[in-house]
């Protein structure tokens, strides 16, 4: 055991820690890495601009967009964010669903 000295708002408490030892291995494996996946070339890519969730996913693959469109919804810090289509085109892949967990930069969708 350990006896520390500690001052909150200037009262003085004296506390005393326990060395736990354990048996068992506290290192967890790293997950394995998940390949991003390959976009078509010559097409508009969509990324997300912050780490979120998929709240909706308002496009499908083939359908055609302009400009403004709302493709997704991003939920981000309690926060819903409209994923806007930066161009006029068709949806050449849709990279995500709904309630899916995306980072910043996570490919979303193709725009051609």
């Amino acid at each position: 055991m350990k006896k520390y000295k500690v001052t909150v708002n200037n009262v003085s408490y004296e506390v005393e820690l326990e060395t736990i030892s354990t048996s068992y291995s506290t290192t967890i494996p790293a997950a394995a890495p998940i390949p991003a996946a390959a976009a078509p070339a010559g097409g508009e890519q969509v990324s997300a601009p912050m780490p979120g969730t998929i709240l909706a996913v308002n496009v499908a693959q083939g359908q055609a967009v302009k400009k403004g469109d709302v493709l997704m919804i991003l939920e981000a810090m309690k926060m819903e964010n409209e994923i806007m289509c930066p161009c006029d085109g068709t949806v050449v892949s849709v990279n995500t669903s709904k309630g899916a967990a995306v980072e910043s930069g996570t490919l979303l969708c193709v725009i051609q």
